[in-house]
């Protein structure tokens, strides 16, 4: 029904991610920072090769199947500095990029898209690269502080922008398959639990440019699935505004017939919503997952509470320059 159709493989390298993490131990799918610089030939230790490590997420995902491979940017970060960094650190292919997904309209994931473009476009022959992104995306955010103040959010790059770069702007809210079938976006995501209740907090910009709405749903936010075969679906959730367990259960429900193996990204188990990390974890319980790469916004005392749950065995948390295959 979906039309994402089942992989041999699928390897993510983490471009940008909150914490940096070179010596823990790691399950044998998951290349650290470290052993990759050693794989390339690296011998001499040294600040120059490193990346660093910054408020916000980008996953370049390459799904492998029948001996061709189809990659996608899964967000930038939210600037041109530790994405370039990171890219070249890395030595990271992004001229095999052919399409981008952004996964919500927020400057921690959408800093470096023009640079991204850019980097990609100059790698892959001048080529224009479909950019899937969601039409509320492109409003003006903020936060509401304490006093009643609103903290403006730096805007994600407007379609006309993206376009000037060489996007392909593909603004909807219906899901989408891409890449002849090797991976799903979702539409919006359905909100069914009474304990994940968005972002506390988040305003927007009316269209009159007036006032200040609510927005903490965060309506725009999708998440991005390929299946592995013999293993399930990987499930891609950048920030999961809409909450992990809601994320989790759209998925299943989309995908009926094929178990749910991994979930990977931000939780936002952080700030106001550390009170809900129970919950949380008492939901992801449900769905048998074999592993949790958690990162980005999670937050320690969450990344605590799933290490007590699960373990070793299915917590293995995300970081800069690590490479995870399934």
């Amino acid at each position: 029904m979906s039309g994402l159709l089942a992989a041999d493989k699928v390897e993510i390298l983490v471009l940008v991610d909150n914490v940096t993490d070179m010596l823990s131990s790691t399950p044998s799918n998951v290349e650290t920072e470290s052993a990759r610089l050693n794989r390339r030939g690296f011998r001499v230790q040294t600040a120059r090769c490193l990346c660093c490590a910054v408020h916000g997420l980008s996953c370049l995902i390459t799904v492998h199947r029948g001996g061709q491979s189809r990659t996608l940017l899964f967000d930038t970060g939210p600037e041109d500095y530790a994405f370039e960094r990171n890219v070249m650190r890395l030595a990271a292919d992004l001229g095999k990029v052919e399409s981008i997904v952004l996964s919500h309209g927020h400057w921690d994931h959408a800093g470096a898209m023009l640079l991204a473009l850019n980097m990609i476009r100059s790698r892959n022959g001048g080529r224009t690269v479909p950019y899937y992104a969601h039409p509320h995306m492109f409003g003006t955010r903020g936060s509401r502080q304490s006093d009643g103040a609103v903290r403006v959010m730096e805007a994600v790059p407007s379609i006309a922008d993206l376009t000037n770069f060489g996007g392909e702007v593909v603004s909807t809210t219906e899901p989408q398959v891409l890449l002849d079938g090797s991976f799903y976006v979702s539409g919006e995501i359905p909100r069914v639990t009474p304990y994940e209740r968005g972002m506390p907090g988040q305003v927007r910009l009316t269209a009159d440019g007036k006032t200040w709405e609510s927005d903490e749903a965060l309506i725009d936010e999708r998440w991005l699935a390929v299946n592995v075969a013999g293993k399930g679906i990987v499930v891609f959730t950048a920030c999961s505004h809409a909450g992990v367990v809601n994320v989790l259960t759209h998925a299943r429900a989309t995908f009926p017939d094929t178990p749910l193996y991994a979930v990977m990204g931000g939780l936002h188990l952080s700030g106001p919503n550390e009170e809900i990390i129970p919950q949380t974890v008492e939901g992801l319980r449900g769905f048998g997952l074999t592993t949790i790469a958690a990162g980005h916004c999670t937050g320690w005392r969450a990344m605590t509470a799933l290490a007590n749950a699960f373990g070793d065995g299915v917590l293995t948390p995300t970081a800069v320059g690590k490479r995870f295959t399934f």
